[in-house]
């Protein structure tokens, strides 16, 4: 069994650093301030159908196959630790508010459907069986059973505390290079291009919402509901904890605060989807980078004896960690990770470097 370092305390690399000591092998996680960066402000959703984006047919089977393996992620969690993951199975539902946005809904339903996706037409009336707490003036409604969610706060924190369980070594304090006598995994985020130079990698802001349901509303909504609102997309994300996530912002202006425009803008558009959030307690708005890449598919794959590098997850970083972890042990053992990861490769933008930052 191998030393390995994983740098960086997401849940990309919590959960890399769990499947590797669940599998034998000795681990350190180097981590500031771990589930502070990107996991703290993300969506949770496992949704390779409802995330599917069109011209990113790259992306798909590495989607497709991390919900595959998420089920067994859960299973290695829950050996190791009773903490709850806020995993949650109903499904998601995509509406739209207008003919326009339906006109968009069935279009993208149809590309969906073309590359065997599962996706089933609902008529509004029947929409509004499964969750009455939509607006009746919708204009249409998709049912995605297939994409799940799980909470990324409750699941970072059940993940460090198997790690715990496990007997990681947990080091709270910021990586400055890279060791040198062992495996290193290179997970976090915008600052893997600190220690290894040459990545193309970018922050992609986020603003997400997070409200108190009152125990007369619930449950308000008991899936994900995704929507379209004059061609804005919007989400609505029902926690376990009796919370609601709403989001679906992303911008590139380098300011890491939530704006007033998109709090306004989050909030009209969920309201007018589910006008029942306007008794809802507002209980939080936050911002987060997401690490993104140049053709917005991840860095992952092995670039040389020591060093793998697993980072620009950009708006999949929850879905793909299963997948993200998996190939990360895969590549750790020497062992073929199951799925192609040749458009994943971390040298695809740049020359090789090596850890000093001097082309190789």
């Amino acid at each position: 069994m191998s030393s390995v370092t994983v740098i960086g305390g997401g849940l990309i690399g919590l959960a890399s650093a769990l499947r590797l000591a669940d599998a034998g092998h000795t681990v350190t996680l180097m981590d500031p301030s771990p589930a502070s960066g990107a996991t703290h402000h993300a969506g949770g959703m496992l949704a390779p159908v409802a995330e599917v984006v069109y011209r990113q047919e790259d992306l798909f089977p590495l989607m497709v196959r991390s919900a595959e393996l998420y089920p067994g992620l859960l299973e290695v969690v829950a050996k190791h630790t009773d903490l709850p993951t806020g995993y949650r199975r109903e499904g998601t539902m995509v509406v739209a508010a207008d003919r326009a946005d339906s006109a968009h809904l069935s279009e993208l339903a149809d590309y969906q459907a073309t590359h065997g996706m599962a996706v089933e037409r609902l008529p509004v009336r029947q929409a509004r069986a499964l969750e009455p707490a939509l607006s009746p003036q919708l204009a249409g409604a998709v049912l995605i059973p297939g994409d799940h969610q799980v909470n990324p706060r409750m699941f970072a924190t059940a993940l460090l505390d198997a790690l715990h369980n496990l007997g990681v070594t947990v080091v709270r304090e910021r990586a400055t290079a890279l060791p040198d006598d062992e495996q290193v995994v290179l997970a976090n985020g915008l600052g893997a291009g600190e220690l290894y130079p040459g990545l193309h990698l970018r922050p992609v802001y986020g603003d997400i919402l997070r409200l108190g349901v009152p125990d007369h509303l619930q449950p308000l909504l008991t899936r994900v509901v995704r929507g379209f609102v004059e061609d804005r997309p919007v989400y609505l994300i029902p926690r376990t904890d009796n919370t609601l996530a709403i989001g679906a912002t992303s911008r590139e202006d380098n300011r890491p605060i939530p704006r007033a425009s998109a709090v306004h803008d989050l909030l009209r558009d969920a309201i007018r989807l589910v006008p029942g959030i306007e008794e809802c307690d507002f209980l939080e708005a936050t911002t987060g980078a997401r690490p993104g890449t140049p053709d917005d598919l991840p860095y992952l794959g092995r670039v040389d004896e020591q060093l793998i590098i697993s980072t620009g997850y950009f708006r999949h970083g929850i879905l793909l960690t299963a997948l993200a972890a998996d190939a990360t042990l895969a590549l750790v053992e020497g062992r073929d990770p199951g799925i192609d990861l040749r458009a994943c490769h971390p040298h695809r933008h740049h020359k090789p470097v090596s850890k000093q930052g001097v082309s190789s």
